[in-house]
């Protein structure tokens, strides 16, 4: 077995010139960068935004202790698969473990010990236990969000929050605009973490000619990237799919015409502007559901 399969959160680097030295390997205080980078990937894997969780959880996480040991060097262009993992949690501190990998071969072992404190005194707190469990959930193997799909009346109180985050404030949609009629009436999609909040939203408007819309796709922003968006996504298609829908229809922004072709949509036509937002049509024919007898 891999070195590298003991642990559930990877994150790949490559070296840059400007992390090298005068021996043409890398500077060894580099590789807590690369630590820390990886321990922003597993708040990114347990699907908690940072600031949002640290603010609900009423603490922060500080760094108490680093411990580094170097087994080879990392060189220019070389990539780097860097691992991590919550290895215990004590009652106010948690120890993390991180392996930074060329290929199979450890280079560099990271042991990294951080508490729970108070934001403004740095006093120590014990651990939440909802943030313990999380962890220890994710850790064992387990899912860390909940899809949820129904009505405009079950989900808008979770989606809402997010929709505005990502349509109002972040990219300038006039808010009279963003929520509309058509909510009341579409089948909605939401992520909820294990803390209960929304980190992805969107929507299946009903059908028309045979063909579903999906709309009001959105994500965290901290937690773009990961694969929240595509698994809301392809829970969207499948409502469709089910339906007896023949095809779906979404209007993408330019900007994530990529992520829609690899969930199996074609673009159409040209750029048009909507809400002052550049986007493309994309379509994804649908095979249908089998009967049930």
């Amino acid at each position: 077995m891999s070195p590298t399969s003991n642990y559930r959160c990877h994150l790949r680097l490559r070296v840059r010139w400007a992390e090298i030295d005068a021996q043409k390997i890398v500077f060894n205080a580099h590789y807590l960068t690369y630590a820390d980078c990886a321990v922003t990937e597993y708040w990114r894997a347990l699907a908690l935004p940072y600031e949002e969780t640290m603010q609900q959880l009423g603490g922060d996480v500080f760094l108490k202790k680093a411990s580094v040991e170097y087994h080879a060097s990392a060189r220019l262009d070389d990539v780097l698969d860097v691992g991590m993992r919550c290895a215990r949690i004590g009652t106010t501190s948690m120890v993390f473990d991180c392996g930074i990998f060329r290929g199979g071969e450890r280079l560099v072992s990271v042991e990294l010990v951080y508490v729970f404190a108070d934001p403004a005194t740095q006093s120590k707190r014990d651990v939440p236990p909802a943030l313990r469990a999380v962890i220890e959930r994710f850790e064992a193997g387990g899912e860390m969000v909940e899809l949820r799909t129904g009505r405009w009346t079950e989900l808008s109180a979770a989606a809402t929050p997010l929709r505005t985050a990502v349509f109002v404030h972040e990219q300038g949609v006039p808010p009279e605009i963003e929520l509309d009629e058509l909510d009341a009436v579409s089948v909605h999609a939401v992520a909820i973490n294990r803390l209960g909040r929304a980190v992805a939203t969107g929507r299946l408007l009903p059908a028309e000619h045979g063909e579903g819309r999906i709309g009001r796709m959105a994500v965290a922003r901290p937690l773009r990237g990961q694969r929240w968006g595509r698994l809301l996504l392809d829970t969207l298609v499948q409502a469709a799919r089910e339906r007896g829908d023949a095809s779906v229809l979404l209007h993408a922004q330019c900007h994530a015409e990529g992520f829609y072709r690899r969930a199996g949509f074609v673009p159409e036509g040209e750029v048009f502007e909507e809400a002052g937002i550049a986007h493309i049509a994309m379509r994804q024919h649908l095979d249908r559901a089998p009967s049930v007898s």
